[in-house]
């Protein structure tokens, strides 16, 4: 308790230096009159977005705390923003379920794509909403209703009003996976004030690398609650009979082709993609390109150009599975992606040729694939570095180059199975991230 009451002083601003408390209290001021000021653009964003994802219209209220009280008492939150993050926090929210069995579990996610994957994989296990907009009388709201003894944040979600709410309220904060790259530290520069004060009020922080734990630190984190622990998605478990249906899409689709999949696609890339797999196709004719966008409202124009380029295009939604004529095939559905890698030989992942700072390498690493990234994987550039050190993934510089190295890897059996047994043994040698939070986790809860 000492130390919660500890954090709450500082959350408060309370220093040695009693000049130090009025500032503190106008920097909270501004930022909160600012996210008040910026509301209405938050649900234009919201309708604009609803347009093409029809997700986005639903549950408005949940983002300002008004949902029906679940009558909660001392429950375990985990905050997981979207899909990647709640894939890589599954194991870890398994882990807390074995460990404190006798709590209810509150997890909440920003989008719709990660909330149609909390509701698909811990369905009534949990008690799921949208985690409110960072205002504070939405962020009262939220707490009076779930009563949290435990809050776990994952990755890079910091939030100024709700991490010191959380403190005022003696409420431990766990940052698990925490990542923060180079741009999302510059990117907190105009409330750095306001951001140091938020990340002080995390009991333990959880870092994914020595780069991630640099930064936190110069962020303002106090180093003496900053471990790293290693990538929690290192720790992935491959579902049963993933395999089997990578297997039975290969037959059905022509079990000697070769097949490559670009996965978590960006409109700023897909474009590269048709390109490259058209280059593929002069080599061989026979070849099927995968093709799985990141966000849902890129379903329908991503089908509709990979047809006006020409592609034989077949849809999971639509068709199910793909046929020995078809040479494209758009997964526009969410939630498969680990059946259409085992059933690829080479994989592309997406985000590293925008500055979006890829996505997740380590699912296709898991099932011994070797994948290709573009230049820009901020997001996890240390783990992309050791990857590619190990021989397990392969870089290319921009999206004219996309062709050429899944031609490499289709053209020669050799190096892809050496690649993908690379990538199988890095991920071996680095699991026991969920372990080792799950030991900070119980020093923050006092066992």
């Amino acid at each position: 308790m000492r130390r919660a009451r500890t954090l709450a002083r500082k959350a408060r601003g309370y220093t040695a230096n009693p000049f130090v408390v009025p500032c503190a209290v106008f920097q909270r001021f501004i930022y909160a009159l600012a996210l008040y000021l910026l509301t209405p653009f938050a649900l234009y964003r919201l309708t604009a977005r609803g347009i093409k994802y029809h997700g986005y219209f639903a549950r408005w209220r949940e983002r300002f705390g008004f949902f029906p009280d679940p009558r909660i008492e001392g429950s375990i939150w985990v905050h997981a923003v979207s899909l990647g993050e709640v894939n890589a926090a599954l194991p870890l929210i398994e882990a807390l379920m074995r460990r404190y069995a006798d709590s209810r579990f509150v997890v909440t996610t920003f989008t719709p794509t990660g909330s149609e994957r909390v509701q698909h994989l811990l369905g009534d296990r949990v008690f799921h909403v949208y985690v409110p907009y960072d205002l504070t009388s939405a962020v009262k709201r939220f707490l009076d209703r779930v009563k949290p003894r435990l809050a776990v944040v994952m990755e890079t979600e910091i939030w100024p009003n709700l991490f010191i709410t959380c403190a005022e309220r003696h409420i431990p904060i766990v940052i698990a996976n925490a990542r923060l790259s180079e741009r999302s530290l510059r990117g907190y520069w105009p409330i750095q004030p306001l951001a140091r004060r938020a990340i002080r009020c995390a009991s333990m922080v959880a870092a994914q690398s020595t780069s991630d734990y640099e930064r936190l630190i110069s962020l303002g984190a106090e180093p003496g609650h900053v471990t790293i622990v290693g990538n929690l998605k290192f720790d992935i478990a491959i579902p049963g009979g993933v395999e089997a249906r990578g297997a039975a899409f290969r037959k059905a689709a022509g079990r000697e082709r070769p097949v490559w999949i670009a996965a978590s696609t960006h409109e700023g890339e897909e474009m590269s993609v048709l390109k490259a797999h058209a280059e593929v196709l002069r080599r061989f004719p026979d070849a099927l390109l995968l093709i799985a966008p990141r966000h849902p409202e890129r379903f329908k124009p991503l089908a509709t150009a990979c047809r006006a380029y020409g592609f034989n295009t077949r849809t999971r939604s639509e068709d199910t599975t793909a046929d020995p004529a078809c040479q494209c095939f758009v997964v526009d559905t969410m939630g498969e992606l680990l059946d259409f890698y085992a059933a690829s030989d080479v994989a592309f992942v997406g985000g590293s040729l925008v500055p979006v700072g890829g996505h997740n390498l380590l699912e296709p690493a898991a099932l011994a694939r070797p994948v290709i990234v573009g230049p820009q994987t901020f997001n996890s550039a240390e783990v992309t570095e050791n990857l590619i050190a190990a021989g397990a993934v392969l870089r290319i510089a921009d999206g004219d180059a996309l062709g050429a190295a899944v031609l490499r890897l289709l053209s020669r059996d050799v190096e892809r199975r050496s690649m993908g047994a690379a990538a199988f043994a890095v991920m071996e040698r680095e699991r026991g991230a969920v372990a080792r939070t799950m030991a900070l986790v119980e020093r923050v809860m006092g066992e």
